[in-house]
């Protein structure tokens, strides 16, 4: 059985970039009738907080990427916090020295950047010397006599190569030469992400990892890893990572926002998934799906190599797309408190029928509740102009045509036209200025009714007198 997963490190809000990274696992793991696993990576003691943790899977569970392992959905692979696992990774660490495979390294960061900077300067590319990798016992016992506290370093094979098939790129190729002995547990005992990350895939039984381009040179090292402590290897694949219209990665510059973010401007989860699951895997069809109907046709060889730019414009679009497929209460949950205080009760159902097809965000409902149910508002600059061109004598026409038609759109239109000869936009771009301000916005056919003959009749006049 397939199992995906996503492995946050809770140093902060999830963004859109990492959001992603979850939705595609997530989507695989559907698409295969797998399980989509949840682990947290907070070895990073300082940094992480249990806050971020709580907020991410409220967040994921808000997207509707729910996991089906993890914290709250404990299975035998418990405990699925990283830093609750230290007597695992003990082990391995044990089994390592035992094979010869690690040794402790003294050397500081500042030794560690000086020689990085003389192989750069002789153009090489920066890889770690090999210093202590040959110290003696008792050299070993000086160092730690003195108070040194070592960081641990896996022992890279020479002059092999290490190749795998990248479900996104293909085969991979890299020379153990190139890479270097690196550090798999930090001076202070901490785990490094190479070593844990790669030892957790396994012992959780994870297939496949997806993952953002970035983390493929880390994919040899782990590989070493895994083959040295004989534990299985997931199946890896990179995706290409977010950019903005410059192609520099996806910042707040750009729009990228956390989740958290998002969800308190009012954008839906349907939209931002619809948008994000099209952001570098393409479908064979650009119309609104479900959750469900996108996992059912996610493949992995629909995902692209190239960089994804991010567009708001397209998150907008597909935000909208959202709004037109939500239900007439949850829009109403969605629109703001203080538009429920605009709206009469009993005009709630005609409202939001009305303004439905015209809302975007909770300020727009806001917006229109404001003009079709109050008279706190005013007229903008190019209804202000059409009203005025318009003229007097129009509106004198409007308001006996109004009142044969009783508020039927159609019925006041036609009256209308007769009585004044207008006809078009010269007819309907005037009226709609009057009675809302705007020169766009509903259907006036379901404007009309809502606003009531004596709110409609005594805009006219305003508009007749202006």
């Amino acid at each position: 059985m397939i199992k995906t997963r996503f492995a946050p490190s809770p140093t902060g809000l999830i963004h859109l970039g990492n959001v992603r990274t979850a939705l595609f696992n997530a989507l695989l793991a559907q698409a295969q009738q797998g399980v989509f696993l949840l682990r947290i990576e907070d070895t990073d003691q300082e940094r992480s907080a249990e806050q971020y943790v709580w907020q991410l899977m409220e967040d994921l569970r808000w997207l509707g990427a729910n996991w089906q392992e993890g914290p709250a959905q404990e299975r035998d692979n418990a405990p699925y916090y990283q830093s609750q696992r230290g007597e695992i990774y003990a082990r391995y660490y044990d089994q390592l020295s035992a094979q010869g495979q690690v040794y402790p390294c003294f050397c500081s960061q500042q030794e560690l950047a000086v020689s990085r900077k003389l192989q750069r300067a002789a153009g090489q590319a920066p890889r770690y010397a090999g210093t202590c990798a040959h110290l003696s016992v008792e050299e070993i016992a000086q160092k730690r006599a003195k108070g040194l506290q070592p960081a641990l370093r896996f022992r890279v094979p020479r002059g092999a190569t290490i190749e795998f098939t990248d479900l996104v790129r293909g085969t991979q190729r890299y020379a153990t030469d190139d890479i270097g002995d690196f550090i798999i547990r930090r001076a202070d005992d901490t785990p490094a992400f190479f070593f844990c990350n790669a030892v957790d895939d396994a012992l959780m039984g994870v297939t496949h990892v997806l993952r953002g381009e970035d983390h493929l040179t880390n994919t040899p090292r782990q590989l070493l890893i895994l083959q040295a402590l004989g534990l299985p290897k997931p199946h890896y694949g990179h995706i290409s990572l977010i950019v903005g219209a410059d192609n520099s990665p996806l910042s707040k510059r750009h729009g990228s926002r956390s989740l958290k973010e998002l969800r308190e401007e009012g954008w839906l989860p349907e939209g931002i998934v619809n948008y994000l699951a099209r952001l570098g895997h393409t479908y064979g069809q650009d119309d609104f799906l479900t959750f469900a109907q996108l996992a059912a046709q996610f493949d992995l060889q629909r995902l692209g190599k190239a960089s994804a730019k991010f567009d708001e414009q397209q998150l907008k679009h597909w935000q909208q797309q959202a709004v037109l497929q939500a239900d007439p209460e949850r829009l109403w949950q969605w629109m703001d408190a203080a538009t429920h205080a605009l709206v009469p009760p009993e005009a709630k159902t005609a409202f939001i029928n009305t303004v439905h097809p015209n809302l975007v965000f909770p300020q727009d409902a806001l917006l229109w509740a404001t003009i079709l149910c109050t008279e706190n508002w005013a007229y903008t600059p190019e209804a202000a102009a059409e009203i005025h061109n318009a003229g007097a004598a129009f509106f004198a026409h409007a308001l006996v045509a109004l009142q044969d038609s009783q508020t039927d759109w159609q019925t006041m239109a036609h009256c209308l036209k007769i009585s004044s000869g207008k006809k078009g936009k010269n007819l309907f771009m005037p009226l709609r200025a009057a009675l809302t301000g705007m020169t766009h916005g509903p259907e006036m056919s379901q404007v009309l009714p809502l606003l009531g003959l004596e709110t409609a009749r005594a805009r006219l006049q305003k508009a007749q007198a202006a």
